[in-house]
């Protein structure tokens, strides 16, 4: 008689795996009084390595602009080690696509607005992700795109 595994979702370690800030325009930038256009971008990437164990990155990337001078470009690669073991195999990439996101994102919100800060411009406060979202487009843009990928 064999014994159904238990689900298991743990965090192994979250970390910074890279960061920067880069401010192009110094000292000049500071100088300016027009508020600073805030763009950001995200990505994700999960990537097994052990069995059941994954390597989930979220990439945050902020860049403050007035006119066509950048004040400042703030990068964080916010990194955590899960443990991903029991479930079945389609649920693994929603969980390592949005689950884990979810759990780093404050880290990465707080290390961007820190790192700002320390490099002398307002912190930016980042605004609460969907990452279920996310995930829902991006699989409906590779259904529709033209080099479809087969669900194996």
């Amino acid at each position: 008689m064999s014994e159904q595994q238990q689900p298991v979702f743990s965090i192994e370690k979250i970390y910074v795996k890279d960061l920067s800030v880069e401010s192009p325009n110094s000292p000049h930038c500071f100088l300016e009084r027009d508020p600073a256009q805030i763009e950001i971008q995200l990505g994700t990437s999960g990537t097994a390595i052990g069995e059941g164990t994954f390597e989930v990155v979220l990439k945050v990337t902020v860049t403050a602009k007035i006119g066509d001078k950048t004040q400042f470009l703030a990068e964080v690669d916010q990194a955590g080690i899960f443990v991903i073991q029991g479930v079945p195999d389609e649920e693994v990439e929603p969980i390592v696509a949005v689950a884990c996101p979810n759990i780093l994102f404050p880290f990465a919100r707080e290390t961007i607005s820190d790192a700002v800060s320390r490099a002398g411009f307002p912190p930016v406060l980042l605004a609460p992700v969907n990452f279920e979202n996310l995930y829902r487009q991006r699989l409906e843009a590779e259904q529709k795109g033209p080099h479809e990928v087969p669900i194996q």
